[in-house]
């Protein structure tokens, strides 16, 4: 099971959303894939990076927390709360 982050270097915003995932305890379960190199994932997020995705249900930035670990559930993602 992992949960892929859509991301980009340098992406404070994405630096927060690994944090998020990190205090739930998912931080080893993400796989962050950088859309700077793949043309049709820089068109797909270009301005909306962080973006989540399980199963082909995603999370899109702002999220919280709270926002998180609802996504997570409904998703049936165990985590840490």
């Amino acid at each position: 099971m992992n949960i892929t982050l859509f991301s980009t270097e340098g992406c404070h915003l994405c630096e927060q959303a690994f944090s998020l995932l990190e205090q739930v305890g998912l931080g080893k379960q993400v796989d962050i894939v950088d859309i700077a190199f793949d043309d049709e994932l820089f068109s797909r997020y270009g301005v909306t990076i962080p973006v989540l995705n399980f199963n082909n249900n995603e999370l899109n930035w702002p999220f919280d927390e709270a926002s998180l670990a609802n996504w997570l559930t409904a998703n049936g993602i165990t985590y840490n709360s």
